[in-house]
């Protein structure tokens, strides 16, 4: 079987993001980038699998800039085959996203795709389920186990009120959550063999895929400070403050 795993270039978790000048999106000038830790799990379980015996390849996918490169690098030194990097100039839509993998599975045949559950930028959660519908296939969202059971997945997934397990009949798509596993670090000798493992590239004219946003941006803005908290020193003065000074009760 094979995995097609997807990947996203993202700004680094622990950098502090900037507006820009104008208020239309956020500054990434200079900016340390890295994959989406989301994608970073997805990866990770696609190589567990192969090491399992389950999978016969990973196939590692990105959607963005020629700078993608670096992310799918990190992902074929963890353990993937092979990557495939469709090349875009600027951010795409969730939808023209699936619309993009979807011809790549057409291309590729792979038996399972899976991907983080969001990615830390957009924070949409969107492409896994539009995917999934676009292929007419079995999905599972926000993964925190997966068992191979034949041509079944039995999956675990967390919802709001506790754990859910499902069984999907595969070919699936499977989106990744934070606890399905610990992604592994990339060791130098691997990071050396990813450097002359394959690499397609491929101009994103060739698809075929109409591209123009259904979304505006009308505004980006910083988020507001939060102020400092207050102890107070009984049960009584709390209820006081709800009840004058923020007349909540």
């Amino acid at each position: 079987m094979k995995i097609l795993v997807m990947v996203k270039r993202v700004s680094d978790p622990n950098v502090m993001i900037r507006v820009s000048a104008d208020n239309s999106s956020v500054d990434l000038n200079n900016v340390k980038m890295a994959i989406n830790p989301f994608c970073e799990i997805a990866v990770e379980e696609a190589v567990r699998l192969k090491e399992a015996g389950i999978a016969s390849e990973v196939v590692a996918l990105s959607i963005g800039t020629s700078q993608s490169q670096e992310q799918l690098r990190t992902a074929l030194a963890m353990g993937a085959d092979r990557g495939i990097l469709i090349e875009s100039e600027g951010p795409l839509e969730s939808l023209t996203v699936a619309k993009l993998t979807q011809k790549v599975i057409a291309e590729e045949q792979p038996g399972l795709v899976i991907l983080g559950k969001q990615s830390t930028d957009t924070d949409n959660s969107q492409t896994g389920q539009m995917l999934a519908s676009l292929m007419g296939w079995a999905q599972g969202t926000f993964a925190s186990k997966l068992e191979i059971d034949g041509e079944s997945i039995n999956l675990t997934r967390e919802v709001d009120s506790g754990l859910q397990t499902v069984r999907l009949s595969m070919p699936a798509v499977v989106t990744c959550d934070l606890r399905l596993n610990e992604p592994r670090f990339a060791s130098l000798p691997n990071i050396m063999k990813a450097k002359r493992k394959p690499l397609d590239i491929k101009p994103i004219a060739d698809f075929g895929v109409d591209l123009t946003p259904r979304i505006k941006t009308l505004m980006v803005e910083t988020p507001n400070e939060r102020q400092g908290g207050e102890v107070l020193s009984s049960v009584a003065e709390l209820v006081e403050k709800l009840k004058t000074e923020k007349g909540v009760i």
